[in-house]
């Protein structure tokens, strides 16, 4: 019996459902930015869960520039397990590059993203394979349990949904799916937290489970503090306004636009009018009626700029449709 929709399945007999072919054809994304005293227990966690669950697929632990030496550890811990490879940043660049890096490292179908602290746990992962398993192009893990960012999140996540009109509710956790969504959508820096928005607009189907968090063990959250709230609050109107407005930009600068131009010629004819069948003229009129054209022709011609570079945008990414990704 299936069970429905976002129904917990227990670990192991999610694992004993998962194919051979799910085993072993799934990549695990481990961003890690200054986790050197995680690094033993993350290591000793995946190397009993791949055991215990008869998991075949490949470990990636990307290293974010980090300066405590977290790739050296991680290389360390796992010498002789060939399953986990050590991947490095030069420099601190974030999750979404750490993705897009994991991602032109392998091969693999699927990529599940989990992070180095262990507030998720490695037995999480057959639940998300076998949802991908069952057709899901994307799952994402709802967090069960205490968060010291639970309100913050929750604001966030609300507006994401109302918004975006995604069928998920927690955007910022662990999540896996289709390596290949990410050939297709193209991620700014800091736009993992909104990769499942964008995949979501362009058709991927998503669903969601639920996932216990637990404390971090070790080290200290490297997502906190109001900056990092208004990075999000920003980065949310960028990605509201690129899936509204990218496709048709005459919308949102012609509309105002001649808006401003009709209300300009009003307040002429109202000029005139006072002008010469009052008698009485008032300048301030004159200079509205200035600001309003110019304005209202500058917003349209942008308009029509911005069309045209949306036209070069479609054309290049029909292009990019049909130039098989590297490595491939």
């Amino acid at each position: 019996m299936t069970p429905a929709p976002g129904a917990r399945v227990d670990a192991h007999e999610a694992a004993r459902r998962l194919t051979p072919q799910t085993r072993r054809d799934f990549a695990l994304v481990v961003p890690a930015f200054n986790e050197a005293p995680m690094v033993p227990e993350l290591v000793a966690e995946l190397k009993r869960a791949w055991s215990e669950y008869g998991l075949e697929g490949e470990i990636l632990v990307v290293d974010d520039g980090s300066t405590d030496g977290t790739a050296d550890l991680v290389e360390r811990q796992a010498a002789g397990w060939p399953k986990l490879r050590a991947l490095r940043h030069r420099t601190n660049e974030g999750k979404t590059e750490a993705m897009t890096t994991a991602a032109a490292a392998t091969d693999r179908t699927w990529l599940v993203l989990f992070d180095a602290d262990l507030q998720h746990v490695p037995d999480e992962i057959p639940r998300f394979l076998l949802a991908l398993q069952e057709g899901s192009d994307i799952v994402t893990g709802r967090k069960i349990g205490a968060y010291d960012k639970a309100a913050v999140s929750s604001v966030y996540n609300r507006l994401s949904r109302r918004i975006f009109r995604i069928p998920v509710s927690d955007l910022n956790s662990m999540k896996a799916f289709r390596r290949e969504i990410l050939d297709e959508v193209q991620l700014r820096r800091d736009w993992h937290r909104f990769f499942v928005v964008l995949a979501h607009a362009r058709g991927w189907s998503v669903t969601e489970i639920d996932i216990t968090l637990y404390p971090r063990r070790a080290g200290v959250s490297k997502y906190q503090g109001p900056f990092r709230i208004l990075v999000g609050l920003l980065d949310l109107t960028s990605v509201w306004f690129l899936l509204l407005f990218s496709r048709k930009p005459l919308l949102f600068f012609g509309v105002p636009g001649a808006l401003l131009i009709v209300a300009g010629v009003a307040v002429g004819l109202v000029a005139l009018w006072l002008r010469f069948v009052e008698g009485t003229g008032l300048r301030v009129l004159v200079y509205l009626v200035i600001l309003l054209e110019t304005v209202g022709f500058l917003l349209l011609v942008s308009g029509l700029l911005a069309e045209q570079m949306a036209q070069v945008r479609a054309e290049v990414e029909a292009i990019r449709k049909h130039v098989p990704p590297s490595g491939s």
